[in-house]
């Protein structure tokens, strides 16, 4: 391991975080940096000598093993650390946040009553951490269709962007993780302003401030292509159309907000078929 900050996964044993970690492999090679594997167990770290506390102690651990053999075997060039650690898996997974350039966590996907996400600890950490956290799904693509290093995209990156706040943070992120995988990145800014028949003058409007705010970054990744959408209705639900052609949605969260999710991201964590990347910024 070096002292660079590491991509980090919360591993647990289920078929989601184990999505997740290979994700966040993947992604850990394209960055050129370490994968951190924590595993956050909240029972007694030796036998209690009872089997209900016991033996699903032991498959977490177990869990955790066979990750790693798997991952080292995938991708031999990755450095990985595993951890296991006793405690608040909201707790030590954001103190694991802290020390990474990106932390990589599994959600249960779309609910088969009602279609929202399950899964308090990735929602939490997700609206707390101080870097960018990564929802990803089960079915995201399974271990057995792994054939290469570092597979190419699913689609393209997509960013919703607040014209509001277009910060650098955000934008960088977005630039920086299309370029990495040589995939087109789509802008989308959704606005849900009525419009009188024939009034164009807000669309205009907001394509020039859109095209501004791109201009810096399209200048320092000029190889990568970058599509302008500015689609009229909820952005919720318009960013949640755009995922399941995406590779990545990547999302901004202010941090002055607090920690929680506005209606857009609340929306896209809890419908998106994509993985979805936050990114706290100021």
């Amino acid at each position: 391991m070096t002292g660079r900050q590491p991509v980090t996964a919360g591993l647990d044993g289920s078929p989601e975080s184990l999505a997740a970690v290979d994700w966040a492999a993947r992604e850990a090679l394209r960055r050129e940096l370490p994968l951190h594997l924590v595993h956050v167990f909240d029972r007694p770290s030796r036998p209690s000598g009872l089997p209900e506390i016991d033996a699903p102690a032991q498959r977490e651990r177990d869990a955790l093993d066979r990750a790693v053999l798997r991952i080292s075997t995938a991708y031999p060039d990755l450095g990985i650390l595993d951890e296991e650690v006793p405690g608040s898996p909201v707790r030590e997974l954001l103190a694991a946040a802290a020390y990474s350039t990106l932390c990589v966590l599994g959600s249960r996907g779309l609910g088969a009553l009602t279609g929202a996400l399950v899964g308090s600890v990735a929602a939490a950490v997700a609206a707390r951490a101080s870097c960018p956290v990564v929802l990803v799904r089960a079915d995201e693509r399974p271990w057995a269709q792994r054939r290469d290093q570092v597979p190419g995209p699913h689609g393209p990156v997509v960013l919703g962007l607040d014209l509001d706040h277009p910060c650098d943070e955000l934008l960088e992120f977005a630039f920086v993780t299309a370029a990495l995988r040589g995939a087109p990145l789509h802008v989308l800014h959704a606005w849900a302003v009525p419009l009188a028949p024939g009034a164009d003058a807000p669309v205009l409007a907001k394509s020039h401030l859109l095209t501004a705010a791109l201009a810096p970054w399209r200048h320092k990744f000029p190889a990568t292509q970058v599509t302008e959408r500015l689609p009229h209705g909820a952005a919720g639900r318009r960013l949640v159309d755009a995922t399941p052609a995406a590779g990545l949605l990547v999302l901004g969260r202010r941090i002055a907000a607090g920690p929680h999710f506005g209606a857009t991201a609340h929306a896209v964590i809890h419908h998106a078929t994509s993985p979805v990347a936050i990114v706290p910024h100021r």
